[in-house]
């Protein structure tokens, strides 16, 4: 996860969403809750550059619209753009079944909470994430599966993968997997930071650190 900022809801927001969402809310109707949040859905993508709130990666097929405050846990907050976060299908599913105070929230998490290790590309917790945050932090890499979950490893594996065969440049990975392109960087330090040997090669060299 890195952190996102808050962004001003549509200027078409209210008139679209929240006012027929309220109308159907105040009815106290028993059938299913339309789903009007997902006329924010493209200004949701926007706001969020294309980059699923959780998993930080660019999301190639449309991200849903999730309520970081789940319906059944507030349904008053169903259509409200300040409750609503980018997220891929996956994620918002196996969310939806934890309560808001168990999960961290994208707009609170801290740079430099959350790093991503080369070249197993699993993602870890940082000393950089304070004491009150860490049991929600624990509780996202687990239960969403964000750290070692076959899907989102697997996919950023993808990326990191372009990236060492020369496809995608250290900027463009930084624009589509922040996380990544971050991890790299470290990766590059580490490495002109070893001692060199006497013949002048380094003495030893780490994966994926070529490309451009």
């Amino acid at each position: 996860m890195i952190p996102f900022e808050r962004t001003p809801e549509p200027a078409d927001f209210d008139i679209r969403v929240r006012q027929p969402g309220q109308r159907w809310l105040a009815e106290g109707a028993a059938k299913r809750m339309p789903d009007y949040w997902r006329r924010a859905a493209r200004d949701l993508q926007a706001a969020f550059k294309g980059l699923c709130g959780y998993t930080a990666m660019w999301l190639s097929a449309p991200g849903t619209v999730d309520h970081f405050v789940s319906r059944d846990e507030d349904p008053s907050l169903a259509y409200e753009w300040s409750n609503f976060r980018y997220a891929t299908a996956s994620i918002n599913s196996s969310k939806s079944a934890l309560r808001s105070d168990q999960v961290l929230d994208p707009f609170e998490v801290g740079d430099g909470w959350f790093e991503v290790i080369l070249p197993s590309c699993q993602m870890v917790l940082t000393d950089r994430c304070p004491p009150e945050f860490r049991d929600r932090a624990q509780t996202m890499l687990k239960r969403l599966k964000l750290g070692d979950g076959e899907s989102v490893v697997d996919f950023r594996q993808q990326w990191y993968r372009m990236y060492c065969e020369g496809k995608l440049s250290l900027e463009g990975l930084a624009h589509w997997a922040p996380l990544l392109a971050r991890a790299v960087r470290k990766q590059r330090e580490q490495a002109a930071a070893e001692p060199v040997a006497s013949d002048g090669a380094p003495r030893s060299t780490q994966a994926g650190t070529s490309g451009s």
